[in-house]
């Protein structure tokens, strides 16, 4: 291989692209792009589409998001330490974005038509993603047969998502002066029982075409109180609830709120802050059944969310393969091995030149 690829992801490490600030690294991609005389690239805000047009009867795109979480203690720089490189978004996902960059230059001729997307604001909330902008703008941009999502996996192909809601829950109390607390009710100390509801939860998990999910319910916020002597008659908790594809968003907000029910009295209030639906397994696709049996890919569930969800929304056919390890994303010690980004790019290229 003549580019070092982990190398390439360092580069891509040291340009901050924190969410909402991922302009520096947009344009240093564009450039990338628009030198490839075989793609056409449109930039739409902080995303960049580029596409192959060589009329071939399938369609895949291969997309991966340029934001990453603010830097966590002193990993804000790339750091290589033999074949280990260290750093925020090295794992999730600047390596998958040097893989697909890398793919982009180096394969004038797939045997399939590709359309490569780098998107903005992944890892924030769903209504500032970049493939809704993308779509908003030139939806023919993202028509696809099939889409594989270069999120952290360890270079194992993981089936479908899990769908994420968060929920905030209110409950009320009586105000009342601390010397005469018996006059008032805590609404925080109600927290109890619901916390303890919480604590007790035992997770789901289904197995869904040979995949098997874990769900799960956390506190993810808490909040409350007037003043150093006042009895809170209010107190607030964030909930977040993740959710296998065997369950639709109405499902999953039912079974919350049934689970919680037993906390909760007249005046108090559960209200959907956002929402984000879960995918089920779709490895039937020929693309993708081929690319899991020409590398002997070992499969599984993804249990966090991704943006195969949008893509299957869509009835387009995708997956999620990246040489990160997702349970490295986001902490102090995030790190990529040369290893997975070195075999991500062997086994998409393959699919480019031999998928037939």
């Amino acid at each position: 291989m003549a580019t070092d690829l982990l190398a390439l992801t360092a580069d891509l490490v040291d340009i901050p692209s924190v969410s909402h600030h991922e302009a520096t690294i947009v344009e240093h991609l564009e450039r990338e792009l628009r030198a490839i005389p075989w793609l056409e690239t449109v930039r739409i805000g902080d995303n960049l589409v580029a596409r192959t047009d060589l009329g071939r009867s399938q369609r895949l795109v291969i997309g991966g998001h340029t934001d990453t979480v603010p830097p966590n203690a002193d990993n804000a720089r790339a750091r290589l330490d033999g074949d280990v490189l260290w750093g925020v978004g090295s794992a999730d996902m600047k390596g998958g974005l040097a893989v697909m960059l890398e793919l982009a230059r180096t394969i004038a001729d797939p045997v399939v038509d590709v359309t490569y997307v780098f998107y903005a604001r992944e890892e924030v909330a769903l209504e500032h993603n970049g493939l809704r902008e993308i779509e908003r703008e030139r939806p023919d941009l993202l028509v696809a047969d099939a889409a594989i999502l270069g999120e952290p996996t360890a270079a194992v192909l993981e089936a479908g998502c899990q769908g994420t809601m968060r929920l905030r829950v209110t409950l009320r109390g009586i105000r009342a002066h601390t010397a005469r607390a018996w006059l008032g009710r805590n609404a925080i100390h109600r927290l109890g029982r619901l916390t303890a509801l919480l604590d007790a939860y035992e997770a789901r998990q289904p197995v869904i075409q040979g995949c098997q999910y874990h769900e799960g319910l956390q506190v993810v916020f808490v909040s409350g109180g007037v003043a150093g002597n006042v009895v809170p008659d209010e107190a607030t908790i964030t909930l977040n609830h993740r959710f296998a594809p065997d369950r639709t968003p109405a499902e999953a907000e039912a079974h919350v709120r049934e689970v919680i029910a037993p906390a909760l009295e007249e005046g108090d209030t559960v209200e959907l802050l956002d929402c984000a639906p879960a995918a089920a397994p779709n490895l039937q696709h020929p693309l993708l059944a081929m690319f899991a049996g020409r590398n002997d890919l070992a499969v599984r569930a993804k249990l966090g969310w991704t943006d195969v969800a949008f893509f299957a929304e869509r009835g387009v056919a995708a997956a999620n393969f990246g040489p990160g390890d997702a349970e490295l994303a986001h902490t102090a010690d995030e790190r990529v091995e040369r290893e997975f980004v070195d075999f991500s790019f062997a086994a998409l290229s393959d699919l480019l030149r031999n998928a037939v």
